[in-house]
């Protein structure tokens, strides 16, 4: 019976330094009134820049580009505020010129909802960078 509490508790705390540790960062917020042109934001005193190869829609590939020099990894994630739109997490690889990219899609979102938030990770750093969708 000991034994059994005993296993009970260490799954319990293990579990529970699981989640702590694998939470996301904070986010830092980013505007981007037009993805599709492009914007600029500080990344650690550097400037980064983030591009959208065309007008994001549900279920519809579209390529995200970031420059952001000296970084050595990064990725990205699609999400909307208070839904869980499930694991949709890309890695962006570098590709000659020096921008790092992939090839992404958006959930498909059942409630018609537009409102949608890019989490970028550049070397552990987490920007938050809202947009819509048609």
């Amino acid at each position: 019976m000991k034994r059994a509490l005993l296993l009970v508790v260490v799954l319990a705390a293990t579990a529970a330094a699981g989640y702590w540790l694998k939470r996301p960062a904070a986010a830092l917020a980013v505007s981007c009134t037009d993805p599709l042109a492009g914007c600029t934001f500080d990344h650690r005193g550097t400037p980064a820049h983030l591009r959208f190869s065309s007008q994001p829609a549900p279920l519809e590939a579209f390529e995200l580009s970031v420059r952001a020099p000296g970084a050595g990894r990064i990725s990205a994630e699609l999400q909307m505020s208070d839904m869980d739109m499930g694991f949709n997490r890309y890695d962006l690889r570098l590709a000659p010129g020096g921008a790092f990219g992939a090839k992404v899609t958006l959930p498909a979102c059942v409630s018609g909802r537009r409102d949608w938030v890019l989490y970028l990770d550049i070397d552990g750093t987490r920007y938050a960078l809202p947009f819509s969708t048609r």
